[in-house]
């Protein structure tokens, strides 16, 4: 009887139950639309983006390659999340299967650190097109960028394979209700009924070493930028180079300040009612916000969303 009770408590179960603001149900409809509404802008604009980056020439340039994978991942970001989140909403049964719940939050991690070092790659690239100009298309290469983007899907791949296996070695005795609105690894540690040293410490390690690293980079190339761009004698030159960068500076903003709240707090001062609606900004307003951020800010990208639309309406006119 006693192994069999111990087989149980080791058991993981067959779903959880997410309870997203089922305390709060006056809220549900209200939340269920502005969901609904910017999925649907999430999709509509970063789908533009990476049609843009791909058909128009003029964006075939290394900062564009970046900004097409940022915008498939925040493309990716918003499918993995906001679709259960929605199902969940419209029906009285808010669950997800064990296995569905692994491949969400392992999915989530790889595209999350994926985008800090992808969102370092942009800086780095912004550092040489303002510090180095003249060494620009020597120095930021296609297979530069490329091999950039690899080492980015490759890397946040690893940390999340090792996320995983730590996490699903995890009991719960029987433990099914996750205060969230999706499956996420601090709140999987949080449900657990086992001793989780392990896993907390890896988690500060992997996400200090892909949240902290990629910052700092991203802090260092800006302080060069700036120091260059206060070189610059004219003030419209000036406002050109900064305009060029301050795109990236807010999408690094609103990526980075809710990642960095979330995951680098001690295990024990985690509040999982505060961590769910963190959560919920940074997996759909931050990557709705992204492609408008850059869209109204960037005179190219506008002028290639002009040019798609035209060959649209036109497509006998060349």
């Amino acid at each position: 009887m006693r192994s069999d009770n111990q087989s149980f408590l080791w058991d993981p179960p067959k779903y959880f139950i997410l309870l997203g603001i089922s305390d709060r149900p006056w809220l549900e409809l209200p939340l269920f639309v502005v969901l609904l509404v910017s999925y649907i802008l999430a999709m509509l604009g970063n789908i533009s983006i990476i049609l843009v980056s791909w058909l128009d020439a003029q964006l075939h340039s290394p900062m564009y390659i970046f900004l097409s994978h940022l915008s498939f991942l925040d493309l990716c970001y918003t499918t993995t999340t906001v679709p259960q989140i929605l199902a969940n909403m419209g029906s009285s049964r808010k669950t997800i299967s064990y296995g569905g719940c692994t491949v969400q939050y392992a999915i989530f991690h790889w595209l999350g650190c994926t985008e800090c070092i992808v969102l370092a790659a942009m800086a780095l690239d912004r550092y040489v097109a303002i510090c180095e100009p003249l060494r620009y298309a020597i120095i930021m290469h296609r297979p530069l960028c490329q091999q950039l983007v690899a080492v980015a899907w490759l890397s946040g791949f690893g940390n999340s394979l090792v996320q995983v296996v730590l996490t699903v070695q995890l009991p719960f005795c029987g433990r099914q209700i996750l205060n969230n609105f999706f499956c996420e690894v601090p709140a999987m540690i949080k449900l657990s009924c086992a001793d989780t040293a392990v896993n907390d410490t890896t988690l500060a390690v992997l996400v200090a070493f892909f949240v902290l690293v990629p910052l700092a980079l991203i802090l260092l190339s800006y302080g060069f930028i700036a120091r260059a761009v206060l070189r610059i004698q004219s003030s419209k030159g000036q406002h050109k180079a900064f305009g060029t960068c301050s795109s990236h500076l807010v999408v690094v903003s609103l990526f980075y300040l809710p990642a960095i709240y979330m995951y680098l707090q001690p295990p024990s001062s985690y509040s999982q009612e505060q961590g769910k609606f963190i959560s919920l900004f940074y997996s759909i307003i931050t990557p709705t916000l992204n492609p408008f951020i850059y869209t109204l800010r960037n005179k190219d990208v506008k002028g290639a969303l002009r040019r798609l639309l035209a060959r649209a309406w036109n497509p006998c006119r060349r």
